[in-house]
């Protein structure tokens, strides 16, 4: 068959078989097989050929076009690289299972194996050692080569690069394994890796690790190179195949549930956290990510899907600390003709079941303890652990003492009128005295000095000192010292998961730490007290410097009866009534009890709603709630509790809509999946799970996202540039079109000036 080599712009044949198409040297046209897409230049697609015949004609045209293509270098390196090649180049496909156990079928067989080569031992011309691995899990396979001529090529290759080897596999020839261990294995039919070598007849390779790359075991990765650490961090690689092991035993798990996906492209609704619009073509109109498939689950329940799981793509635009992220994955739950108990209950098996399989008492992640999980209310948490998130790690909880903090003391502790007064105890090992430097190099740092300037007033500290007046506790005067230790006597002994009784809760010891802290005289709210993050602090800094014993186990619990709605707090946009208080965690929650549903017509700030967070050392890793399945009950609550105006009632008119078909009763929770497997591996940062995170601005710095948007994507997508100190939306728009040009970016311009926002055109 003819080639036509000549400048050309489109295709100058008409075969169905080949055809020639422009390249990017002058007079140099390219052949095709079956088509030859325009933006490829000279990366050919070829159509794989089975006929001996049409592979002769694939290689004429090859060799054809390498002639004609600069530099022949990189052109004969693609051909020996590509994976269609491996085809047309006579090497074989992979034929070798690499896994830890390999069949004894295996042996004396010639096998093709493919993967990265990471290690090279010359002895000599004609004996060299070489490893290589798929680049997943710690399975390596040694390589052997006999020959001067595989050994040079063997040499001739850069470490880390993508290879294929075809030899015969045979027994090392010292197995390392002992021989008792060997012969088992044989005798099942079995040989570990480990046990085996290939002896290359033949190495190709796919392609080249570029040697400007740094790579190695104390190398520090930038975010923009995560491919790489993900490739050669063996710590981050475990985690993401550990993350994928845990995803498919809890899908194991819930099989009894219907996976079932919903659409990522929903609209905006005030739920309660801010959400990412996606901007259409259509003037005026946008799509929303979902903050979570909360409504679509709920609907599923309408239409008579009685268990539903996914694992879902969660979406919110909220300020990112170290275990949020602004997309993330649940393992999303809803059971139909279920309450809370039900849910819990099951919650609580797939947590068992998956710690059953990955836990171990010689590994960092420890069996769980067989008593069911603890339970704890909100006002429960945030009274005696000055949280919604308990640590049941940290000894000596909160206690309230303001009968016995003396006058004196009260008007040096704050200047609040009628204020509360909250201590707390914890057991230090060390003396006294130590434990005074302790506190006093806390309050100097950073952290310390966040809460030595509260505006409630700082922390009093005691430390109890046997050798001193008053033990130590000269603060609190005589008799209140002798109230305080009565106070802590009385107390009930602390047990959880089967452990001992906390004694440091009722007795006090030489080296105790107390902590004093007032806070106004107002019902909980919120997720933390001063006092309670405090607490935190100071149980953390006390771990780093030794002056406590670690808790290796996870501690699972749950907390419950949150209250139903929250005041507002200018900070989380809630479901925009006038109300002044919005839902605690979404507006489809039911109230718990006959008397809460009475509350919603009297005193909604008082009614406690039917949900359940799952926390797990001072981590909430999940929550969820009965949902309200009346839909006249969920009018109710967004016209007549929050004062919702009737448009964004309107914006959940589907969902009231499934409810009056209907609806059963319902319950569910989402479990944060990026978090479980952060807790399971030992990490404080979900980051570390995660193949390619966000960095704490929201940036995805290895594809360089988010990125600018262009002049024609604003014009595409009907938006318009406002800048609300100085300029109107139309005087934005007139001055965005005298700013257009041939360029992306063009110089001269205010293009790059970021606005103050962004709407959608209408």
């Amino acid at each position: 068959m003819a080639i036509i080599l000549r400048a050309a712009r489109h295709i100058i044949t008409r075969n169905t078989r080949t055809a020639v198409y422009a390249s990017p040297w002058r007079g140099v046209a390219i052949p095709l097989i079956s088509s030859w897409p325009p933006s490829r230049g000279f990366h050919v697609s070829y159509r794989l050929a089975k006929e001996e015949k049409w592979g002769r004609r694939l290689e004429e045209q090859e060799e054809v076009v390498a002639d004609a293509l600069e530099p022949q270098s990189f052109w004969e390196e693609f051909k020996g690289a590509s994976f269609v090649n491996l085809y047309l180049d006579n090497v074989p496909p992979p034929t070798f299972p690499f896994e830890k156990r390999i069949p004894s079928h295996f042996m004396a067989l010639r096998i093709t194996t493919v993967g990265f080569l990471t290690k090279i031992v010359r002895l000599s011309d004609a004996l060299t050692f070489a490893h290589i691995n798929r680049g997943t899990g710690p399975e390596v396979l040694q390589l052997l080569s006999k020959n001067k001529e595989t050994t040079k090529k063997l040499q001739s290759i850069r470490l880390n690069s993508a290879i294929s080897v075809t030899g015969v596999i045979h027994k090392k020839y010292k197995p390392k394994v002992a021989s008792k261990r060997q012969e088992r294995e044989f005798e099942e039919g079995w040989f570990y890796l480990e046990e085996l070598e290939l002896e290359i007849e033949e190495i190709t390779c796919l392609n080249t690790f570029d040697k400007d790359i740094g790579y190695g075991p104390e190398h520090v990765y930038r975010p923009e190179n995560r491919h790489l650490q993900i490739r050669f961090d063996t710590k981050l690689q475990h985690a993401l195949l550990f993350r994928s092991d845990v995803a498919a035993c809890a899908r194991e798990e819930l099989k009894d549930f219907y996976e079932i996906e919903t659409p990522i492209l929903f609209k905006s609704t005030p739920e309660g956290a801010r959400e990412f619009l996606v901007p259409t073509r259509k003037p005026g109109f946008a799509y929303a990510l979902p903050q979570s498939p909360q409504q679509y689950k709920q609907m599923l329940m309408a239409s008579g899907i009685h268990k539903y799981m996914q694992f879902a793509k969660c979406f919110r635009d909220e300020d990112l600390r170290a275990d949020r992220q602004p997309e993330f994955t649940q393992i999303d739950l809803e059971m139909a003709w279920a309450d809370g108990e039900i849910v819990m209950a099951r919650v609580e098996k797939l947590i068992r079941a998956l710690y059953k399989k990955f836990a171990a008492l010689d590994t960092p992640l420890q069996p769980l303890f067989e008593t069911p999980f603890h339970r704890i209310t909100y006002d429960e948490a945030m009274s005696h652990h000055g949280s919604d998130k308990p640590d049941l790690r940290i000894p000596g909880l909160i206690q309230r003492i303001d009968h016995i903090v003396p006058h004196q003391l009260g008007k040096m502790l704050t200047h609040l009128e009628n204020p509360i007064f909250e201590t707390c105890k914890i057991r230090l090992n060390g003396h006294p005295e130590r434990i005074k430097k302790f506190v006093s190099m806390f309050f100097s740092t950073p952290v310390g000095e966040i809460f030595s300037k509260n505006t409630d007033g700082g922390p009093g500290v005691a430390v109890f000192d046997s050798s001193r007046p008053l033990e130590g506790l000269q603060t609190f005067g005589f008799e209140g010292a002798e109230k305080l230790k009565a106070l802590y006597s009385k107390l009930p002994q602390q047990v959880f998961h089967g452990k001992e009784a906390h004694k440091n809760e009722t007795t006090f010891d030489d080296g105790d730490l107390i902590i004093i802290q007032a806070r106004e005289n107002l019902a909980h709210s919120g997720g933390s007290t001063a006092l309670g993050r405090l607490r935190i602090a100071l149980y953390k800094a006390a771990l780093a410097e030794g002056l406590l014993e670690p808790d290796i186990y996870h501690h699972y619990l749950w907390v419950t009866n949150f209250p139903m709605f929250t005041l507002e707090n200018g900070v989380d946009p809630g479901q925009g009534g006038a109300a002044g208080f919005s839902a605690t965690h979404h507006p489809f929650t039911a109230p718990k009890t006959a008397e809460d549903v009475d509350l919603l017509r009297t005193d909604p700030l008082m009614a406690k709603a039917d949900h359940y967070d799952l926390v797990v050392n001072g981590v909430e890793l999940g929550g969820g709630s009965r949902r309200i399945h009346s839909a006249k009950m969920q009018r109710f609550v967004m016209q007549e509790v929050l004062k919702m105006n009737p448009k964004r009632i309107e914006d959940f008119s589907h969902l009231l809509k499934a409810l009056s078909a209907g609806c059963p009763p319902h319950a569910g929770l989402a479990i944060g999946f990026d978090r479980l497997i952060a807790v399971m591996r030992g990490t404080d940062s979900v980051k570390d799970v995660i193949a390619f995170p966000k960095s704490s601005k929201g940036e995805d710095m290895l594809v360089k996202s988010p990125r600018r948007i262009f002049w024609y994507e604003w014009k595409r997508y009907h938006l318009q540039k406002i800048d609300m100190r100085t300029e109107s939306s139309n005087e934005a728009v007139e001055k965005d079109e005298t700013e257009k040009g041939e360029d992306e970016n063009p110089k001269g311009t205010n293009w790059m000036r970021f606005w103050n926002s962004v709407t959608i055109r209408k």
